[in-house]
């Protein structure tokens, strides 16, 4: 990994009605327009029904296709009432195919129906951090009550990301269900076809919400996420977003993870230890601007792995990073051979 700065460049002009560039580390934004304004979102709702239906379901369960999903209208992978499928398969089908039919099965199977399976995508959502972000079906259809914002499908896509099988079947260019007699192509062409570095994502378009894209990229070893809303030439958007990402900023280590000495009142220290490393991306401008207070707890107590301070890392007195100051497990003394030989033969001779 280079660790050398560079200079930032002019940030790139977007068709989108809404964009955000974020860095998968730090979930730093680099490149924002309206952000947090609530949209319709159309098929790239399925990023959260697909990662419900991993952490949720047994992959390799048999799912029996109702009636209800083979209606469903939009696109399709072509289902039959009565089919048997793996959620697996479902799985690829709605992302690469974003088959409308292959979303309300898994949702049916994963959640006992439609409803049920939106409040998982709900809850999720809060966990997540969707604060501006509201599910009523599985696949993006327009209904009253369903929508998201560029951030909040950013926060989605790069908590979906550290998921091992959900990254596989993003980045997946074709796939072969056991039961199709000819192979899916994923109809992202960031991926297959427009830009070597994605690693992945979900194409969306309804007549109101316009084309909707998200997508992630690796270059250099550092990641990133896009994600457009209502733009007719999203392509070229992500391209440039990415472009100028990548050559913008350098994923910079601010702090190993390892020891740190927290002062004290009267001139007395306390050992504690960071588990994680700071890595903020940066451009030449920013990193020698970033600053870090180290803060200790009130009524800290030393026990081992208890939080006894914290450290922050700002830049123009924004926060970019917060690591928790660990207390450092106690290592017991090894005992000397000559203590293990007094000890035994005290416990020969009563000796407490």
């Amino acid at each position: 990994m280079s660790w050398l700065p560079i200079t930032a460049h002019a940030e790139p002009g977007v068709s989108a009605q809404n964009a955000v560039l974020m860095e998968y580390e730090s979930g730093r934004v680099l490149f924002e327009k309206k952000p947090h304004q609530q949209k319709s979102i159309a098929s790239i709702t399925k990023i959260m029904t697909a990662i419900v239906a991993i952490e949720n379901g047994h992959l390799n369960d048999t799912v029996k296709v109702s009636e209800k999903a083979v209606r469903t209208e939009g696109s399709s992978i072509y289902l039959e009432a009565g089919d048997k499928v793996k959620l697996i398969d479902l799985i690829y089908g709605l992302m690469l195919r974003s088959g409308n039919d292959a979303a309300v099965a898994i949702a049916e199977h994963v959640g006992g129906s439609t409803e049920g399976f939106a409040h998982l995508m709900n809850e999720k959502a809060k966990w997540i951090g969707m604060t501006n972000s509201h599910f009523t079906n599985p696949h993006g259809l327009e209904e009253e009550g369903h929508y998201s914002t560029a951030y909040d499908m950013a926060l989605l896509m790069r908590y979906a990301m550290h998921n091992e099988t959900f990254a596989k079947i993003s980045g997946s260019k074709e796939y072969k269900a056991e039961t199709e007699q000819y192979p899916w192509h994923n109809k992202n062409k960031m991926l297959t076809k427009y830009y070597q570095y994605c690693t992945g994502g979900k194409t969306g378009y309804t007549s109101k919400a316009g084309r909707t894209l998200v997508t992630s990229a690796e270059k250099d070893d550092m990641k990133l996420i896009a994600v457009t809303l209502n733009d007719p030439k999203d392509w070229d958007d992500h391209t440039s977003l990415f472009e100028w990402g990548f050559d913008s900023f350098d994923l910079q280590l601010i702090r190993d993870m390892g020891q740190i000495d927290i002062p004290l009142p009267g001139g007395n220290t306390v050992s504690g230890e960071i588990i994680n490393p700071v890595l903020l991306p940066l451009s030449e401008s920013e990193w020698k601007k970033i600053e870090n207070k180290t803060y200790i707890k009130e009524n800290f107590q030393l026990t081992d792995n208890s939080v006894i301070g914290k450290q922050i890392y700002t830049l123009n007195d924004k926060v970019l990073a917060e690591r928790n100051i660990i207390k450092e497990p106690t290592i017991p003394k090894e005992e000397s051979l000559f203590d293990k030989v007094k000890g035994l033969f005290h416990q020969l001779n009563g000796v407490l």
